[in-house]
């Protein structure tokens, strides 16, 4: 087994203006989250959110503590949400096991020393798509399915944006400390997600592109409303978006993708709204 750790600083709006392509995905986008028999931790200074990805396919893979955490354990000091976007495989928290199909969650409470992942199917392997973020407190583990989820049909075919929210690691659904998680969907013909733009001030965003095929992409906005930026994407890959940048994309064809938000507002609510016509 390997651990891939990268680590991202915080970046102030005004040197960002300055960025090139380049740059842009030196600082915010995540390449690389799945291959076989690996995992992949990106830790971000944004509100000390984890990006990770978890591709067990012949062997069992553990998750273990990167230097920066200083930690005994992973979960020592803090919370996961997992959300697998590959075949059905099994997360293992200290003995329990949960079996998470495609587009099913789990969350994990602080203090769990033993997290463990494994396929069912290694011809079809799981890809456990991980957020975490520091909490203060521990919470009990709890899986998620579309089924508990809080899910919100918004858009339409005529706006390209026909989509469905599953609100799945929410206060509504699971306790949490700090972190969100939820998936969109868009309906096929839609391509353009979280319109009109938005912020929010208190807490940080990273989104992942899936459900997309090979030869497609996204391209993700981002940036200060008055001075947009763009990076383009594959799918399996992710973006992390600091918390004075908007976070929207379009993509070649209908996608779906995930949201991780971590910092001190639980709220799904609470945003900084623009319309459309005031991008640039």
């Amino acid at each position: 087994m390997k651990t891939n750790f990268s680590l991202r600083y915080a970046t102030n709006p005004t040197d960002a203006k300055t960025y090139d392509t380049a740059r842009l995905r030196q600082e915010f986008l995540v390449e690389n989250l799945m291959s076989a028999d690996e995992i992949h931790v990106t830790y971000s200074m944004y509100d000390r959110l984890i990006v990770g990805g978890v591709m067990p396919v012949a062997e069992k893979l553990k998750l273990e503590p990167v230097d920066i955490l200083r930690a005994e354990y992973f979960t020592q000091r803090r919370e996961i949400g997992i959300i697998n976007v590959g075949g059905t495989g099994t997360v293992t928290v200290e003995g329990t096991r949960y079996e998470l199909a495609f587009k099913e969650a789990l969350y994990i409470g602080r203090g769990n020393k033993e997290v463990i992942f494994e396929s069912k199917d290694a011809s079809q392997p799981a890809k456990f798509y991980f957020n975490s973020a520091p909490a203060h407190t521990a919470y009990p583990t709890v899986k998620v399915t579309r089924e508990n989820a809080v899910i919100l049909e918004l858009g339409s075919l005529e706006e390209s944006n026909h989509r469905v929210i599953n609100r799945m690691i929410v206060q509504e659904v699971v306790p949490t400390c700090q972190l969100q998680m939820g998936m969109t969907e868009l309906k096929p013909g839609s391509v353009w997600n979280t319109m009109p733009p938005h912020t929010h001030d208190r807490r940080m965003e990273a989104y992942f592109y899936f459900d997309l095929p090979e030869d497609q992409a996204v391209c993700h906005f981002m940036g200060t409303m008055d001075e947009t930026r763009h990076i383009w994407m594959k799918k399996d890959q992710a973006v992390i978006s600091p918390s004075w940048s908007i976070h929207s994309a379009c993509a070649t064809m209908n996608y779906t993708f995930i949201w991780g938000m971590a910092g001190e507002n639980l709220d799904y609510g609470d945003m900084d709204g623009a319309g459309v016509t005031d991008l640039k």
